[in-house]
């Protein structure tokens, strides 16, 4: 998986929600927002990732259910735990993500790389998939889907699948084997100071 790709599969977790009433479009915003932002600072953010990062946090965070995608993420390790301490994993793990990946973006060169697909298949009015496709350097095109779901009214994104490989999956994986030896406080600590590694397959 290529770096630009793991940015976008890891990029989802943070925020509240932003009104959105089709969840095509909300995508589509969102693209338009990352690559103006990318366009008007790229010389800068190279050498400024805190400013970057912030960016990122505004656009895309705005339109992500943290607490319902760090609930997957816990899957039953999540059970009993408050709404504050699934809100603080998932500010930990968005934190973390965000700067292991986030300047994968700037790899991309032009929001022509990104095709957002109208809808197809079986969806509801809660809760659907949105299928974009990525352009690579090489000219390939990879699959990147969000998983969306409809909230008091307002689209918001909770998993991302990237090449067939879902980020909720794939970082409920890892985290149980950490939970399981050191438990939650010790590994919510442990994600606050960085200290777990956490992979994409490909990255």
């Amino acid at each position: 998986m290529s770096k630009a790709l793991t940015a976008l599969f890891a990029l989802w977790m943070t925020g509240t929600a932003l009104a959105q009433s089709d969840p095509v479009e909300m995508i589509q915003n969102t693209t338009e927002e990352l690559f103006s932002l990318i366009e008007l600072h790229r010389s800068d953010y190279p050498d400024d990732r805190e400013r970057l990062y912030a960016g990122l946090k505004t656009i895309i965070g705005n339109r992500s259910d943290s607490v319902y995608s760090a609930r997957l993420v816990l899957g039953r390790h999540g059970r009993g735990l408050e709404t504050e301490q699934v809100q603080a994993f998932a500010d930990a793990l968005a934190d973390l993500l965000m700067r292991r990946f986030g300047g994968g973006l700037l790899d991309f060169e032009s929001r022509d790389q990104i095709e957002v697909l109208p809808l197809a298949g079986d969806n509801s009015d809660r809760m659907t998939r949105v299928r974009t496709r990525i352009t690579l350097g090489n000219g390939e095109r990879a699959p990147v889907d969000y998983m969306v779901r409809k909230r008091d009214g307002k689209w918001l994104i909770f998993d991302v699948i990237v090449e067939g490989i879902s980020y909720v999956s794939t970082f409920r994986n890892q985290f149980a084997g950490e939970i399981r030896q050191r438990g939650f406080d010790a590994t919510l600590e442990r994600l606050r100071r960085g200290e777990i590694e956490l992979t994409v397959e490909g990255s």
